[in-house]
């Protein structure tokens, strides 16, 4: 079992969002390498992240109502000291990416 409280940051991604919106495809990536010395980079190595999420919770909404069901999943980890940068995308079963 992982412990929240020491897990990776893209475990406890993958975590929240497969138990919020039951995705049928979800990828989650590291950027924060990308982005060392940048604003946000606490040296962690923790703090950039990209999600391609497919779920039929998305189905009928629009581009921001579906970020705002993302970002509300990881809201805790969006805190100052966790997620600085987030990039999603997010589709519908069948939507072309």
């Amino acid at each position: 079992m992982i412990d929240p409280a020491t897990a990776p940051m893209t475990e406890k991604i993958t975590s929240r969002l497969t138990a919020a919106l039951s995705p049928t495809r979800l990828e989650v990536s590291n950027d924060s390498a990308q982005h060392a010395g940048h604003m946000g980079d606490d040296g962690s190595g923790e703090t950039h992240f990209s999600v391609a999420v497919e779920s039929a919770a998305f189905v009928g909404l629009n581009r921001v109502a579906r970020q705002r069901l993302v970002n509300h999943a990881l809201a805790d980890l969006m805190a100052p000291g966790g997620i600085h940068a987030l990039a999603i995308r997010a589709r519908a079963p069948g939507e072309e990416a």
